[in-house]
């Protein structure tokens, strides 16, 4: 397989070059440009994020220790720090954003059966989420967050089976996270995980009536009436399962429809947890396990900042930023298409270890991810002649 090839040229030979190319003409990334094309930039900057250089300097400098095998990496020019610096600035992020887009599409179809759901659904699950990426109010002037802060926020909605981003926004952070919810076309039949930062039921009335369903955790000062009350097993922590209607000025008029209000007890964190949902059919308890399963997106924001580079920036403005964090998130699903194509037994975080160090190999990939057949030297059995007798 790949006899020959670099391990960084067998990766990135997975992509598909005309998805690529049709992302570079929509958005015209190639027009006059005379130096670095978008492939070679993309390179470059996937380079960057699977080796752990700590800016375009360091990719630069490591490419250039290697410029007698950057034709077989794929890498057909060598190109200074400021063409570089100049490409993450100027060429539209929406190239990278788009074909994530793709490379979405082709990872989810290979985690439809993925085992690590532990829940038994039809129903395809999504959690929505936002977190922030911290940056430094005069380098980053236009991300303003606070009065002395400035950051982006990065709003993400993940499909629960395999961990796939399926919807991306990149905002400074100023940007309330029920604006995202403007932004989606919420899909018939699919479960919608929400925390409280969603709380808003005109927008959760929207749902409702595209015939979704959502869960959220409840606030404190809900108003209420109960409608109706189903019995439930309080010896695994349910303690009531409720149909009921809003009774507050805005929310009963934002959201005339019926609610279900479920309270669960967590023994292990001594902890109440109120939900509400518009879905009348899966039993309490799977409801609870629906939002239990949200922590998910939160494992997927923490694997990101702390194994890609989406903390420390290659450049200032917007759009640096923007092609820095989208470029991340087509290496985060490249390594996921890869695990599952290659049915490797490893996880993600030590499939990019093993091919951050790997990158100048000639090995073939799947060979690379293959266990050693380590010989215990004591209970070998040697056919060595003995010369003396004992």
């Amino acid at each position: 397989m790949h006899q020959g090839k670099f391990v960084f040229s067998q990766v990135v030979s997975t992509i598909s070059r005309y998805e690529f190319n049709k992302s570079v003409a929509k958005y015209q990334g190639d027009y006059r440009s005379k130096g670095l094309k978008s492939w070679s930039h993309f390179l470059y900057m996937v380079f960057g994020q699977l080796t752990y250089r700590e800016g375009i300097r360091d990719i630069i400098n490591c490419l250039t220790a290697h410029h007698k095998k950057l034709y077989h990496l794929g890498i057909k020019q060598l190109v200074a720090h400021s063409t570089l610096s100049r490409a993450n600035e100027n060429r539209d992020w929406r190239i990278w954003a788009d074909f994530a887009s793709h490379l979405i599409q082709v990872a989810r179809p290979l985690y439809v059966d993925d085992n690590d759901f532990v829940l038994e659904l039809d129903n395809t699950v999504y959690a929505l989420d936002a977190s922030t990426i911290d940056l430094c109010l005069s380098a980053f002037p236009w991300a303003k967050f606070r009065k002395k802060k400035a950051a982006v926020k990065l709003h993400t909605l993940m499909d629960l089976r395999g961990n796939i981003p399926v919807f991306i926004d990149i905002t400074d952070g100023k940007v309330h996270d029920l604006n995202v919810l403007d932004d989606i076309d919420f899909e018939p039949s699919v479960f919608y995980i929400i925390d409280k930062g969603y709380y808003d039921f005109k927008r959760l009335y929207i749902i409702n009536q595209a015939k979704a369903f959502f869960v959220i955790r409840a606030k404190k000062n809900l108003k209420c009436r109960r409608v109706y009350s189903r019995k439930v097993d309080k010896t695994i922590g349910l303690r009531c399962d409720q149909t009921i209607r809003l009774t507050g000025k805005k929310s009963a008029l934002y959201y005339p429809d019926k609610l279900r209000r479920i309270k669960f007890f967590d023994e292990d964190k001594n902890k109440t947890y109120v939900f509400l949902t518009n879905n009348f059919e899966l039993d309490a308890l799977t409801i609870c396990l629906l939002y239990k399963n949200r922590w998910q997106i939160e494992l997927f924001f923490k694997w990101i900042k702390q194994h890609l580079k989406i903390k420390k920036f290659w450049g200032h403005s917007k759009n640096a930023v923007k092609t820095q964090i989208w470029i991340a998130v087509c290496t985060y699903l490249l390594i996921a298409i890869l695990k599952k194509e290659l049915k490797l037994e490893q996880n993600l975080y030590e499939i990019l270890q093993i091919l951050s160090v790997s990158a100048f190999d000639k090995t073939p990939v799947n060979q690379l991810f293959m266990k050693p057949n380590l010989q215990n030297k004591e209970n070998s059995e040697y056919n060595q002649l003995t010369l003396f007798d004992l």
